[in-house]
Order: structure tokens, then C-alpha cells, then sequence
């Protein structure tokens, strides 16, 4: 709603009704890239799509929001993912593809995304605690 009261064109985003908390998946565009709906962390089915004019203004969008759980790099260039895959801000990166987690991999986010990691090695040591132990040898 806060899209569309601001101008974007929003495809789809309607209330599923009696079937509680949910809407349809939606498709948004025509969105300053500073309006709360681009720059929080929306748990739902909503794409905020925008144009973008080379692989620097491209990079510094998708980098331009205080969030980081994960990020999407769709191509059909080996060298176009691995460039954007060093340099997008966030704890998840898949390409070609979404959402698939691994659980021998760690998932978290970055920034103000998430507290730590779960999964993988890293999601075991946020359940442990690291201490050294002295001993003195006695003669």
C-alpha cells in the first residue's frame, strides 16, 4: 500500500482473503530507491525491480540499504557473477538461482541483517563457547 500511494506501479501484492496473514506475490517498480519499501527487509513475495544504467550504479543500488541477508546475481556470464559476487554486500549470494540453502553452508546476513550465522560449521560455533586452559607442570 505504501508503494502505490507513493506513485510505484505494483503488479499483484493483493490480500489472499480468509486465508490469514497473506498476499499474492508482487512485482514493483517506479520506486525511489530511498522509500521504505526498497530499503527494509520485506519477508514476502515482493520484487522491487529498477533500471539500472552500467555494473557500478547496479552494484551501488542492490548495496545502498542498511540489510544484507542475501542477494540474487541472474546471468548467463561467468565473469558478470563472479564480479558481482565479490563485491554485493550480503551474507547469502546465489546465482541463478534463490532461496536454496545447503546446510554444510553457514546463513546470515550482514549489516543490520540478522544476528550471526546458522547451518554450516559457523552455525555450530555460535552454540559453543571458546576458553584456553592453563596448566602449570609440577616437577
Amino acid at each position: 500500500d505504501r508503494a502505490r500511494s507513493a506513485g510505484a506501479n505494483v503488479i499483484g501484492g493483493e490480500i489472499v482473503e480468509g486465508e490469514g496473514s497473506y498476499f499474492t506475490p508482487a512485482i514493483i517498480t517506479g520506486l525511489d530507491h530511498a522509500h521504505p519499501t526498497r530499503q527494509q527487509e520485506i519477508f514476502g513475495p515482493v520484487l522491487c525491480a529498477f533500471p539500472f544504467k552500467d555494473d557500478e550504479e547496479a552494484l551501488r543500488l542492490a548495496n545502498g540499504t542498511a540489510f544484507g541477508l542475501g542477494a540474487s546475481i541472474w546471468t548467463q556470464g561467468l565473469a558478470t557473477a563472479n564480479r558481482y559476487f565479490e563485491r554485493l554486500k550480503a551474507g547469502t549470494v546465489w546465482i541463478n538461482t534463490h532461496n536454496i540453502l545447503d546446510l554444510s553452508l553457514p546463513f546470515g546476513g550482514v549489516k543490520q541483517s540478522g544476528v550471526g550465522f546458522e547451518l554450516g560449521h559457523e552455525g555450530i560455533f555460535s552454540h559453543t563457547v571458546l576458553r584456553a586452559g592453563v596448566v602449570l607442570a609440577e616437577d
